[in-house]
């Protein structure tokens, strides 16, 4: 499984404004970081949960050891580009600490149980992200 070639299909289809092929279109955002290494802008889909007027995203990188590099990518430089829905716009990304990072944590493994078994398989504390539009 080409993992770069999937994402990258799937922003084509998400850009193109229809189906996206395997995915439910109206839980997919596309996070653009700038690279913590390159300064090049990378483009990831992937699924949010909303939490009033921000966006959570899980850097769960599907229960790998390491963080994703996205994550990598926007703890060095937060400012971030979203796409969703029809929408386009600037947003500052933060990790949830602490009671807070409890408490959302909380809220997507009641929905989205399958990050639980993530959680145990990474062997690290798998960090939830807060999408804030400025």
């Amino acid at each position: 499984m080409d993992i770069k070639e999937i994402n990258r299909r799937v922003v084509e289809q998400f850009r193109a404004g229809g189906e996206v092929e395997g995915m439910h279109r109206d839980r997919l955002l596309l996070l653009t970081t700038v690279g913590a290494r390159t300064g090049q802008r990378r483009t990831t889909p992937m699924m949010f949960h909303p939490d009033g007027d921000r966006l959570l995203v899980i850097a769960s990188n599907m229960g790998a050891a390491r963080h994703p590099d996205w994550y990598l990518n926007l703890v060095a430089d937060p400012h971030v580009t979203v796409e969703v829905g029809d929408q386009t716009y600037e947003a500052v990304a933060s990790t949830a600490e602490g009671a807070e990072r409890e408490r959302l944590w909380r809220l997507l493994t009641q929905h989205y149980p399958f990050f639980t078994e993530h959680q145990q398989q990474a062997g690290r504390v798998i960090p939830v992200v807060i999408l804030t539009r400025v």
